[in-house]
């Protein structure tokens, strides 16, 4: 069952949007547009004489490479989960053979200093 949508007004930049969020991501929208227009005011004050839209692309650059991190780590951890699925299927490939998929160890042999 989807989760119940909410009707929630939020200002970005100069402009007001009406939009439909679950009711648990109510907070996380709200404290997002909060940092986003704090940034849009520092641009603002370093930057002067550029319009709106100027301002609101320079903080969506800003924040798809500082605060979204999350997007480049979910691909990394896809990439990871890719690999092990890989190294997995090596392992039971090796297995079924009948091979050693464990290094050989020596009891003689001293570690390393």
């Amino acid at each position: 069952m989807p989760a119940e949508l909410i009707p929630v007004n939020i200002v970005l930049g100069d402009r007001t949007y009406r939009i439909k969020i679950a009711t648990g991501d109510e907070e996380h929208v709200r404290r997002t547009i909060k940092i986003i227009n704090e940034k849009i005011l520092e641009f603002k004050t370093q930057f002067a004489g550029q319009d709106m839209q100027d301002y609101v692309a320079m903080v969506l650059v800003w924040y798809a490479t500082q605060v979204g991190g999350a997007a480049p780590a979910s691909m990394v951890e896809s990439t990871v989960i890719k690999e092990l699925a890989i190294l997995e299927e090596q392992l039971d490939r090796a297995i079924a053979q009948g091979e050693s998929v464990l290094p050989e160890v020596n009891p003689r042999r001293q570690p390393p200093e």
